[in-house]
């Protein structure tokens, strides 16, 4: 039998030693807040209307123009905004949630940073928010059908209707690419077959189990999908045929919420699944997965930026328009000597 290679590739290491020595106190974790918006450090000043070499000042979370003083601060926008919460604390505990396969629960952090309970759950609840990807997928698709939640007494198989002890997930994964999982009210064809088609590129082929709801998969309008069913009571493989895949990340997220956090509420079911589908789709990324997640949070806060400058000019556009109005029907008098 050969035996599997468990080294981790050196591009993809970060250990806690190499994240002391690069992140030892919060003026580095701003610093790098701040190149993560402006690479060059170079911002575009708001009173020199040009692009200017901004410097840190010094006892304040901003940076300061070299010509006029303007200040900016790397933080408006983000998670860290309003925090009273150490910068390097809120960088930790983003290195653990990354460090792991499974997760790790707001206690865990408590113990480790001396942070109140309260505190680091709503740490760990910020950092989910961000997690969410908007991605599609092509090719090889298996897509399957869980339920989460707590056991129900003498109760077994699928929930019926109307069931609130368990909530529907739906997975759907690309062989050898990355995964989708989104919390449903319900598995009904209807929100399965709108459910893969937002979400799987035209001309996939989907591999899903014998349940009636995906029946429908192959007909749905424009798609032109492939689909064939793997018949769990008699086999779970048959050739390409099976849903392995998908039901081994059901596997993980399953045996994490119930060795590391225990329990989820359904309202926060879809953040810590996003959670486990960000580090699963990120994880073949040459480069350490801490890092990953700050490209991701890089890009985030330019959209914000951008979605509050065009939010602004439509206000001001707005307020133009009504001055103007205002101007037409200002009566004219005429002022005689």
């Amino acid at each position: 039998m050969k035996r599997l290679n468990q080294a981790i590739p050196k591009e993809q290491k970060l250990t806690i030693a190499d994240f002391m020595r690069r992140f030892p106190d919060d003026a580095a974790c701003l610093h790098h807040i701040f190149l993560s918006q402006w690479a060059d450090g170079i911002v575009d000043c708001v009173t020199c209307k040009a692009p200017v070499k901004h410097h840190p000042v010094s006892g304040r979370k901003c940076y300061a123009c070299q010509n006029c003083g303007t200040q900016v601060s790397p933080l408006v926008g983000t998670i860290f905004e309003k925090s009273c919460t150490s910068l390097k604390l809120w960088f930790y505990a983003m290195y653990l949630m990354s460090a792991t396969r499974c997760g790790i629960s707001a206690k865990q952090l408590q113990r480790e940073t001396g942070v109140t309970y309260k505190t680091a759950w709503r740490m760990f609840k910020q950092i989910r928010t961000l997690m969410g990807e908007d991605i599609k997928l092509s090719g090889n698709v298996e897509v399957d059908e869980t339920y989460c939640g707590g056991t129900r007494k003498g109760k077994t198989g699928r929930p019926m209707k109307g069931d609130t002890k368990k909530t529907a997930v739906v997975g759907m994964v690309e062989r050898n690419g990355k995964i989708i999982a989104r919390t449903v009210p319900e598995v009904s064809g209807s929100t399965l077959l709108n459910l893969i088609k937002d979400n799987v590129n035209p001309l996939a082929s989907i591999f899903t189990d014998e349940w009636k709801g995906y029946s429908g998969v192959s007909h749905i309008t424009n798609r032109f999908y492939s689909h064939e069913t793997i018949k769990h009571a008699d086999s779970f493989v048959n050739g390409r045929i099976h849903t392995n895949t998908v039901e081994g990340f059901w596997s993980l997220v399953k045996g994490g919420i119930r060795g590391v956090y225990r329990q989820v509420g359904n309202e926060y079911l879809q953040s810590y699944l996003n959670e486990y589908t960000f580090r699963y789709n990120h994880r073949r990324t040459p480069r350490p997965m801490f890092l990953c997640f700050w490209t991701w949070l890089a890009s985030l806060h330019k959209q914000c930026i951008e979605s509050r400058r065009a939010h602004r000019l439509h206000l001001l556009y707005g307020l133009r328009q009504r001055f103007e109005c205002w101007l037409l029907h200002i009566p004219i008098v005429s002022l005689s000597v």
